[in-house]
């Protein structure tokens, strides 16, 4: 028996996967919202738009499994459209429509017009930087490309972003312009390789020329990089960082490995010896730059020795922040094609034990902090925490200021300096200073 719909004609958006799909998702919003459709983003509604993680196995499951239980609340009659789209439908359209058929209709990641057509919306192309934001009003991420040209063996974004594509700079400016004009105060610059910015569009990398641009938008205090490529890194990009106090002394370079085998296998173009004096050259040039960096262990035919050498490594390096990951098999990657050799087990014990050395690394590094104050901007309240980052901390991965509500009010949105009275492996408690 068919049980009541939701609010008629309500469009729920449920968003999955990384800082791009946020932004997509955004973007989707802002041109139904314009179209006069009420649009929210994860709450109910009887129409639904699920934008998809295609890029590992777990973040794979996970699409499915959210298209399945929307699937069976459709069944039910709680809801009545369910429409997909983003990297899993870009990579596994036909696939897809074969396993789940009761899905509306499957849509790739370039396909925007095409999704807002049967949701009964004009595409608008006059909606420049006009977006929902589903951060807290504090930041914001700013696409400033799609796509990727890099031949990494273990990668698929590129069978599901397609080329590397740049925006151009004044519409850059534009879209942050109009975020600063909502209140936000960090753009968190994010592409699947920043540094390749501008090669298409300008014939040269223009990072650096991008960064002097957005500097100049009253209202925005903070620009944060996120995901940099190791190999043609320009250094001039590290000039603006020492030079202009709004770019964050923060970069997140995901480096993979430090083997040269492996690192060779992956296709990453670099070497042990041509990293660590990029990083050198990081730590010279910007004095306190916090690094970032994601590790994968497990590739296909990484021996013990292999490891060890990544193991020494990211200790002598003390990263400021690292994540690690355990290799993916991905179909229709050059990888493979090799051997997936290591061992699940293998696997997870060699994550865990990066992850060690990374949290009393990290521990070391929050206990100079206390006694200190740091400049925190406030993102939003949670528990009995206000809930703030510094300027080395991105959202969602990297620490957080924690300070007592109950003896302290803070505003989201607004930045407070903060004496630190205690700190953990990935967590700061202080007070107002």
């Amino acid at each position: 028996m068919r049980t009541k719909s939701l609010k008629k004609n309500k469009i729920n958006v449920v968003t999955l996967g990384c800082s791009k799909n946020v932004y997509d998702s955004e973007v989707l919003m802002g041109q139904l919202r314009a179209n006069g459709k009420d649009v929210a983003h994860e709450e109910e509604g009887n129409i639904v738009v699920i934008n998809t993680c295609g890029f590992i196995d777990n973040a794979k499951e996970e699409s499915v499994n959210t298209i399945l239980d929307f699937v069976k609340k459709k069944e039910a009659g709680v809801v009545d459209k369910v429409f997909v789209t983003g990297c899993l439908s870009e990579r596994y359209k036909p696939d897809l429509e074969k396993e789940i058929p009761n899905v509306d209709a499957y849509f790739g990641t370039s396909d925007l017009p095409a999704l807002l057509k049967v949701l009964k919306a004009d595409y608008k192309h006059e909606l420049l930087g006009e977006r929902l934001l589903t951060t807290p009003k504090s930041y914001a991420y700013l696409k400033i490309a799609e796509g990727c040209d890099r031949p990494c063996s273990f990668c698929a974004i590129p069978l599901m972003r397609g080329k590397h594509r740049s925006k151009p700079i004044e519409e850059l400016v534009a879209e942050t312009t109009q975020l600063a004009r909502d209140g936000v105060k960090e753009v968190i610059l994010i592409a699947q390789d920043l540094t390749y910015y501008g090669l298409d569009l300008y014939k040269k990398r223009d990072l650096a020329k991008l960064l002097r641009a957005l500097v100049k938008v009253e209202g925005i205090e903070w620009i944060r990089l996120h995901y940099a490529f190791p190999s043609g890194f320009p250094l001039d990009v590290l000039e603006v960082m020492r030079e202009e106090p709004k770019v964050c002394n923060y970069i997140d370079i995901p480096l993979q490995h430090i083997s040269d085998p492996i690192l060779k296998s992956m296709r990453r173009g670099t070497t042990k010896e041509k990293t660590d004096s990029l990083l050198k050259k990081f730590r010279q040039m910007v004095p306190g730059i916090a690094i970032r960096t994601t590790l994968i262990v497990g590739y296909p035919g990484e021996t013990e020795q292999d490891f060890q050498i990544l193991k020494e490594w990211v200790g002598e390096t003390r990263f400021d922040r690292l994540g690690c990951f355990t290799y993916s098999h991905e179909e229709n990657t050059h990888a493979f094609m090799l051997e997936d050799d290591v061992s699940e087990e293998t696997k997870k014990d060699r994550a865990n034990q990066i992850m060690e050395i990374q949290s009393q690394i990290s521990w070391e590094l929050n206990q100079q902090k206390v006694g200190g104050v740091l400049r925190c901007l406030i993102d939003r309240k949670e528990g009995a925490y206000f809930v703030g980052r510094t300027e080395i901390d991105s959202p969602d991965v990297d620490n957080e200021v924690l300070i007592d509500a109950s003896d302290y009010y803070m505003k989201t949105g607004d930045f407070v300096d903060v004496e630190i009275i205690e700190a953990t492996d990935y967590d700061l408690y202080g007070k107002p200073a």
